[in-house]
């Protein structure tokens, strides 16, 4: 674990930084920064010392050892209809991070980057898969990779992106006031277990890699504990639907609930059906692997739920 470090995480106070956040600040000096797009500042412990600021602003605090850039415009929607914004924060705003802290000397930075880029395509893991650009997103998760690799080989820094998967955590102070932006699985518990009807698009039968918060943060933190340089996969490496998955969450909650289907309002050539990422050259390199089961995980998460069943 790190320990005795001085630690910059953008996008800091969101789902993921967070957790990253309050986990490092029992041995560490963090300093989140986050201009509160998604995130909020009660997400984070009072041993955090919060930035309201922007990635694209000048005079960030950049004088550290670590960097875990997390900051991004993550809808696909919102992305879409702000394509000039999104580029901005999710390239730019990469570029002006990295570079300040290099500038004060710091060498390692990890970031997210994302498994949208492998279109469909399963079972393999970092640069074995091809990659596929259909949206504005992951135009800039595929420049913010060639920007890393950029930094490592032009200034010898140690800069490792993490292809996350679908991260998710119970519906908490972490992500319960992003409402429709709330990661999925939590949603569709909230529904269920509320008596509503979870909105499947299409059939359902499309596959995501459930990887539970703890996961990914262990993994974040074993990428800058290592040093790593390069791409990493950061997944279970087990496909999971849609359909799958709302019957798990009605069994756990003992609710006789169906999903409604409904058309999906994305395109057809940018819908991503199936995603499973794998971890092997992460865990060749760390020891890392994932520890949370999906089952174990759902019940838990139903659990604080089962006193609104009558």
């Amino acid at each position: 674990m790190l320990q005795n470090n001085k630690i910059l995480i953008t996008g800091g106070a969101g789902f993921i930084g967070s957790n990253v956040a309050n986990e490092l600040a029992e041995d560490n000096t963090v300093t989140v920064v986050d201009n509160g797009y998604l995130g909020i500042k009660e997400n984070l412990s009072d041993e955090v010392d919060f930035r309201d600021q922007s990635v694209l602003a000048s005079g960030l605090p950049t004088d550290v050892d670590i960097v875990f850039h997390l900051a991004a415009l993550s809808s696909y929607a919102r992305y879409e209809d702000e394509l000039t914004k999104g580029t901005r924060v999710n390239v730019e705003g990469f570029v002006n991070v990295v570079d300040q802290a290099r500038e004060d000397g710091c060498e390692t930075v990890v970031y997210a980057s994302t498994s949208s880029l492998y279109d469909s395509e399963t079972g393999s893991d970092s640069g074995q898969q091809s990659v596929t650009v259909n949206t504005g997103y992951e135009a800039s998760k595929l420049a913010r990779e060639q920007y890393a690799e950029y930094f490592a080989n032009h200034y010898d820094m140690n800069v490792a992106g993490v292809r996350l998967s679908s991260a998710y955590q119970s519906y908490d102070d972490h992500d319960e006031h992003k409402k429709t932006y709330a990661n999925i699985l939590a949603q569709f518990v909230d529904d269920i277990a509320h008596g509503r009807s979870p909105a499947l698009y299409g059939d359902g039968r499309q596959t995501r890699d459930f990887t539970h918060v703890t996961d990914v943060v262990r993994g974040l933190i074993a990428a800058a504990e290592h040093q790593l340089t390069g791409v990493y996969d950061l997944g279970t490496g087990r496909p999971v639907s849609f359909n799958e998955l709302v019957e798990l969450i009605a069994e756990s909650l003992d609710r006789d609930i169906q999903p409604e289907y409904i058309q999906n309002p994305i395109p057809d050539n940018v819908q991503i059906n199936n995603t499973v990422t794998g971890h092997q050259k992460i865990r060749s390199q760390t020891g890392w692997k994932p520890e949370v089961r999906l089952e174990e995980e759902l019940e838990q998460m139903c659990s604080q739920y089962k006193p609104l069943k009558q």
